[in-house]
């Protein structure tokens, strides 16, 4: 079983605290349709465990079969740099299925952002950096696909469905106590 190389660190998006008993580090493709399944999935995990769990997420846009997948995340990032990434990145995938310019625009516009400074963010090497540092940290954790779920720092592997979760954090849990 692969191991997350690169531990969580306030680099990250992290949604909970990070000294939960289950710490949920998620690779995701904003335009790939499991990790879309997976993000409303995701959503009753932490409804349901509550301060039990931990999200992070991490982007691994799979560029070759997702063209709005990187534009996605760019977008997400920018939002991060004023402090509304998880409002972005719920929002883009409810979209996910009208990804482009139209939908980032119209997010700026709901999230109270400048759309100038969204089409300067497209262009800004540092975005595309934090996006690379991510995608990086999934490689050389064994990441291949999308999403890809590491708990507590070991690689989750579904047999037949992303349901799977809910009992392997289930046994993380216990394990703790």
């Amino acid at each position: 079983m692969s191991g997350l190389s690169v531990p969580v660190s306030a680099n990250d998006h992290v949604q909970g605290r990070l000294d939960a008993a289950v710490v949920l580090v998620e690779y995701a493709d904003y335009q790939c349709p499991y990790c879309g399944e997976a993000f409303s999935l995701v959503q009753r995990l932490q409804q349901r465990f509550g301060e039990q769990l931990c999200l992070v997420f991490r982007n691994f846009p799979l560029v070759q079969s997702h063209p709005q997948a990187l534009p996605a995340a760019i977008t997400a990032e920018y939002a991060a740099a004023h402090g509304k990434f998880w409002e972005a990145h719920d929002a883009l995938f409810r979209s996910q299925q009208q990804l482009g310019e139209v939908v980032y625009r119209e997010l700026m516009r709901e999230l109270g952002l400048p759309e100038e400074g969204l089409a300067a963010a497209m262009d800004d090497n540092h975005n595309l950096a934090r996006i690379q540092s991510d995608i990086e940290s999934g490689v050389r954790s064994g990441v291949t696909g999308t999403p890809a779920f590491f708990i507590n720092g070991q690689l989750f592997q579904p047999r037949q469905s992303f349901e799977e979760l809910y009992d392997a954090i289930v046994q993380a849990i216990a394990g703790k106590q």
